[in-house]
C-alpha cells in the first residue's frame, strides 16, 4: 500500500526522531535511534526503512524532515 506522506520529526518527549506515515486516515508513528543532529540524508533513509518495515511503500519525495523542535 502507498503511503500518502511521511514525516520526521523530534519528538522531545522520547528524545527520539519520530517517523509518521500517513496513509488514509491511518497513522503510523514510530521512533528511530538516530543522534539529534543526524544529517537529513540518513534521517530519510530511516524513514524509507521504517516505511518499507510497517508494510507500506513511500516515493522518497513525499518524506519530509521537520527539524523544527529538534533546534531547541
Amino acid at each position: 500500500m502507498l503511503a500518502d506522506r511521511v514525516d520526521v520529526s523530534w519528538d522531545p518527549e522520547k528524545s527520539k526522531w519520530q517517523v509518521q506515515i500517513t496513509v488514509g486516515e491511518e497513522v503510523v508513528r514510530r521512533h528511530c535511534d538516530l543522534p539529534r543532529n543526524a544529517d537529513d540524508q540518513a534521517l530519510r533513509a530511516a524513514a524509507q526503512k521504517t516505511v518499507t518495515d510497517e508494510g507500506y511503500q513511500a516515493d522518497p519525495s513525499i518524506i519530509s524532515v521537520n527539524r523544527a523542535q529538534a533546534a531547541s
